[in-house]
């Protein structure tokens, strides 16, 4: 298993708008649909308005790749480009 702890440092004042622009391209969705995948979820920082925290759970790094050739994973990075300063990527493997 991987897991991946992503935190996305959001521009000021717009980490509800990335998630709600997240949610409604169905980006969230697709990723836990997908083979391989055991969890993808958004936490909100209580100390930082500013900043999300994503854990993804994979069973595989083919899982990942796959994950990474979707079209979803590509509006992704869209949306980060309009919301999104920095990301800042921890990786897990057991």
């Amino acid at each position: 298993m991987i897991v991946l702890n992503v935190t996305y440092k959001c521009k000021p004042g717009m980490r509800t708008a990335f998630l709600d622009a997240i949610k409604s391209e169905g980006i969230d969705k697709c990723a836990r649909e997908e083979a391989g995948n055991q969890k993808y979820e958004y936490y909100l920082s209580d100390s930082n308005p500013d900043e999300i925290l994503l854990i993804e759970k994979w069973t595989d790094a083919d899982a990942i790749e796959f994950h990474k050739a979707q079209a979803h994973f590509a509006k992704l990075g869209e949306l980060k480009k309009e919301f999104v300063l920095d990301t800042l990527f921890d990786k897990f493997e057991k």
